[in-house]
């Protein structure tokens, strides 16, 4: 490993952390043994292959994790990789509680993220969901029968911002909260934004 690949932000994002520290810097040391640019993206170290996000560093409170991007088209030979959520697609996770697990499955990782690279330049591409595999919430169903414009102008938002306000609206349990949430969205669809313009 040569310090030249090393990214000042990633040392930065390094020696503020307070949990996880060690287990972050094993896990970086394994990731750039297989010839990764180091980045820094969504605020957590990212090592990617001509460009192309292979995996992220990140933790959580109960564990740290190694994300693969494109998780769901490794073979995962020793049933490690984890989908995080059910709505998460493509990403998979091998999850660690401590450094002790991350160096017996050192060579296991790399195995892991050397095929990672393979699926990159392959070309392998992961088949998304259409939005239309989603289920509309009744509620905002019956907006879409009272107000066609509103209709129209979800089905004219890209289909992330659609997924997002899908499954936002899908969320709570209780009809009243589902109801209330497409209420105070109905102007940001009017006008074109996603949940989170």
């Amino acid at each position: 490993m040569t310090n030249s690949k090393m990214n000042p932000k990633v040392d930065e994002f390094l020696s503020k952390a307070k949990k996880w520290k060690a287990e972050y810097e094993k896990l970086r040391n394994i990731v750039l043994d297989c010839e990764l640019t180091e980045e820094f993206k969504w605020m957590h170290p990212c090592y990617t292959f001509e460009k192309k996000n292979i995996v992220l560093i990140h933790g959580f409170k109960e564990y740290c994790a190694l994300l693969f991007h494109k998780g769901v088209l490794i073979k995962d030979v020793h049933g490690i990789l984890i989908q995080q959520t059910e709505n998460v697609q493509a990403a998979r996770q091998i999850r660690f509680t401590n450094v002790e697990e991350i160096v017996e499955m050192e060579n296991i990782l790399k195995t892991y993220i050397y095929e990672a690279i393979e699926v990159e330049k392959t070309g392998l591409e992961v088949n998304f969901k259409k939005n239309t595999e989603f289920i509309i919430p009744e509620e905002l169903q019956n907006k879409f029968d009272e107000n066609s414009a509103l209709k129209t102008a979800f089905e004219a938002l890209t289909p992330g911002r659609q997924r997002a306000y899908i499954l936002y609206f899908s969320g709570p349990k209780q009809s009243k909260t589902r109801q209330s949430r497409v209420e105070k969205c109905i102007q940001k669809i009017l006008n074109g934004k996603g949940l989170n313009d």
